[in-house]
Order: structure tokens, then C-alpha cells, then sequence
């Protein structure tokens, strides 16, 4: 039995639709809300075992004070509308994002998948920035930094917020955060704490 590339997220605000905290563990295609459920969406990811990774780490999880219940879905299809219906704005296609991390396959980004964490991992730091400047952003976030950690090359970090559900906050807002020059600040959960 396959594992269905489809599942479905209740308990949502239309602010929390970015999808990155989903982007964490797959590559999302399409995501749907629902006409006559606006806190709830189907998204569509490029394969079953994206859905599954979803679905066993953010169910559950708290985002925006509300618990986010995630099940697999019994639909197979995410369709697009067509052009002046009213759900037209309700569907959207990522199919094309230069935000996919998961399309080579032996990438890097598949060993680094990790439950969410109060300890996020931040690369791609641009030179010249440096830990106030990093702490002043998450904390724009609406978080509490509790400790920092810079790599030894310092273009990698460790950052801890207060709490998962401020980490995965952080990670909504800031992953792919235009830092400047050419560098978008990537943002994961960390299995390491600092």
C-alpha cells in the first residue's frame, strides 16, 4: 500500500498558510484551504514519504496558540481552479518554487530532518553579520532568544528560542529571510541544543 502524497491540516489561520514550517519536511506542490472550512487546508506534497514526515512531526504542534491537527488525506487530488471562482484565491500552486529543498535526490537536506525544537539551525549567514543582529531578528519574530551559537566559519548558527511554538514561529518568518547581498537566510529545526 502506497502512502498518500496528500494530507490535510485543521486548526489553521489564514496567517500561518506560508507553508514553510511544511517545507521543512517536503516539497509542497499545492496547497488547498478549504471553502467551508477556512481553518483547515489540504496540501499536496511531492511524495507520500514528504506526507508522513509531515504529518509525525507537526501534529500536534501548537502555531499561532492553536494546536495543528494533521491527518493523511483521502483525497488524491489538489486541482486548481478555474480563473473567477470564488476559491480561486484559495488554491495555490508551489510546483515551481525556487524553495524546494528535496529535488535532487542524495541531497544533504534529507539527513537533516528533524522534529520540531525550541533550537533552530540557521546557514547561509551572510558575512559581516553578526550575533546582535541575528538575536534583534528573531526576536522581531516575536520570540525570546534564550542562547546563541555561531560555527566556527560563521556562516552557520544555533539559535534558542523560549519555546517549540516560538521556534516554529521564527522559522515561518524568517526562513528564506533576504539578509542582503545575495544570501537568504535558511532556517531548520536542530537536533543539537546549545
Amino acid at each position: 500500500m502506497s502512502i498518500t502524497q496528500y494530507f490535510l491540516c485543521k486548526s489553521i489561520t489564514q496567517h500561518s498558510m506560508s507553508t514553510k514550517e511544511k517545507r521543512v519536511y517536503g516539497d509542497v506542490q499545492r496547497v488547498k484551504i478549504l471553502y467551508n472550512k477556512k481553518d483547515s487546508a489540504l496540501i499536496q506534497l511531492s511524495d507520500g514519504n514528504q506526507a508522513q514526515l509531515a504529518m509525525s512531526h507537526l501534529n500536534g504542534q501548537k502555531v499561532f496558540g492553536k494546536v495543528m491537527r494533521v491527518t493523511l488525506s483521502k483525497h488524491q487530488t489538489v486541482a486548481l481552479p478555474r480563473e473567477g471562482l470564488d476559491d480561486h484565491l484559495l488554491t495555490k500552486d508551489f510546483s515551481g518554487s525556487p524553495l524546494h529543498r528535496f529535488k535532487k535526490p542524495g541531497s544533504k537536506n534529507f539527513q537533516n530532518i528533524f522534529p520540531p525544537s525550541a533550537t533552530l539551525h540557521l546557514s547561509n549567514i551572510r558575512d559581516g553579520v553578526g550575533e546582535d543582529d541575528l538575536r534583534l531578528l528573531f526576536s522581531n519574530s516575536g520570540g525570546t532568544v534564550k542562547a546563541f551559537k555561531f560555527f566556527q566559519d560563521r556562516k552557520m548558527a544555533l539559535i534558542q528560542m523560549s519555546s517549540v511554538e516560538e521556534a516554529i514561529q521564527a522559522l515561518m518568518d524568517l526562513h528564506n529571510y533576504d539578509m542582503g547581498g545575495n544570501h537568504h537566510l535558511k532556517v531548520s529545526f536542530s537536533k543539537s541544543t546549545i
